[in-house]
């Protein structure tokens, strides 16, 4: 029984196998939503307009990242031929993903109206600037229109520098995130109910709902309330930079017995070193840079100081700990790095498909909807549809 046990959770864990997506949307956020579902085991074919999704262009690296385990199909919504295809591609779909601004989704023919009369238990996820509603709704906005107008630029992540705009697009990975949350939410309330659902996601709202989280809606919010002085990036002797994790007093404890020349009354305290913490922060940069990382990172370890370099992710796909847990996988001369759960002590998603090319997979989508091969080829020749 133990043994059969064990066979039953072995190879990888693909929790939503069976589930059908097709992903109408284009650059980063519902990409990135369908990568989660695609990770997880869903079926993803993701339709691109006959010249591609300008992600390929802009950001190829992110593009490949968001789309591998993907099928692609090269579609022309905008030709009389698509219509059938959609209805095909709704019929046989769970969810469908769309990312362009309110209104465009029913010029091309694939909004939720059209698709729930094909299937009405399609989860139908919408995922634009400023949601569907509102006097913003047809507003252009990028992430960083979305994370600024939501308070995430308003306080500083440092305790002596001013606020600044993080690498990652928090605003577009956190609403396809969301977005994500949000889809397997409606599949398993229609597993109750048997009805679809209509999903309105704002990726400003989604930055919003994270800035409120983190500094609340009291106006009168302490701008500092969410750093410390000893919770901080600083450079070392070698250029390189580190950061201190120092929170809780027997971490600063530790750290002293590294850094005695830190041992002032003026900093006894976490309320004492909040209230001197820029004569504190400034006394840390100059005390961090007298070691290079390499001795503050083997010294932190030693003392039970959390502490740990800025890394590229090309070096932090080296680490022990992620080669240990396996979160790194390569495919075709590419690494990629693996949804972030583990499973049954062990079981992670799985790589099943590389990055495909525009079209690469149109034919194989279209004849398993049921077109045989002199439909296909009208589609190509009418413009509809193109092949890899």
């Amino acid at each position: 029984m133990a043994e059969a046990a064990a066979a039953s959770v072995s190879g990888p864990w693909l929790p939503l196998a069976g589930v059908r997506v097709v992903d109408f949307s284009l650059f980063v956020p519902g990409p990135f939503c369908s990568s989660i579902l695609a990770d997880l085991g869903a079926e993803v074919i993701k339709v691109e307009s006959p010249g591609g999704d300008p992600g390929r262009r802009y950001i190829p690296a992110q593009f490949r990242t968001e789309n591998r385990n993907k099928r692609a199909l090269a579609l022309n919504l905008k030709a009389p031929e698509a219509g059938d295809v959609v209805r095909r591609l709704a019929r046989a779909a769970d969810v469908a993903i769309e990312g362009f601004r309110p209104g465009v989704a029913a010029r091309l023919g694939i909004d939720h109206a059209t698709l729930q009369r094909h299937n009405p238990k399609l989860v139908y996820c919408s995922i634009s600037g400023y949601g569907q509603t509102g006097p913003w709704r047809e507003r252009p906005g990028h992430d960083v229109n979305y994370v600024a107008a939501a308070g995430g630029l308003a306080f500083p992540g440092q305790w002596r520098k001013p606020p600044v705009r993080s690498s990652l697009a928090i605003a577009d990975l956190g609403g396809g995130s969301a977005a994500a949350i949000a889809v397997l939410a409606a599949l398993n309330e229609r597993s109750r109910t048997g009805r679809g659902a209509r999903l309105d996601l704002s990726l400003f709202e989604t930055a919003f709902f994270w800035a409120a989280q983190r500094h609340s809606l009291d106006a009168a919010a302490d701008p500092k309330a969410h750093i410390f002085p000893v919770n901080d990036v600083f450079e070392t002797r070698d250029g390189e930079r580190i950061t201190l994790g120092i929170l809780e007093e027997h971490f600063w404890e530790n750290f002293l017995r590294i850094a005695p020349e830190l041992a002032d009354e003026r900093f006894a305290s976490d309320a004492s070193r909040r209230a001197n913490g820029d004569a504190l922060s400034e006394r840390l940069e100059a005390v961090m840079r007298t070691r290079s990382a390499d001795e503050w990172v083997r010294l932190c370890e030693a003392n039970d100081v959390p502490a740990d370099r800025c890394l590229t992710p090309a070096q932090a796909a080296e680490l022990e700990q992620i080669r240990a847990r396996g979160g790194v996988v390569a495919r075709g001369g590419e690494r990629f790095a693996l949804f972030p759960v583990q499973a049954d002590g062990g079981r992670r998603t799985s790589l099943r498909r590389g990055v495909p090319t525009l079209g690469e997979h149109s034919r194989e989508v279209l004849v398993e909807l049921g077109y045989d091969d002199e439909q296909v080829v009208a589609l190509v020749r009418a413009g509809a549809v193109k092949t890899g």
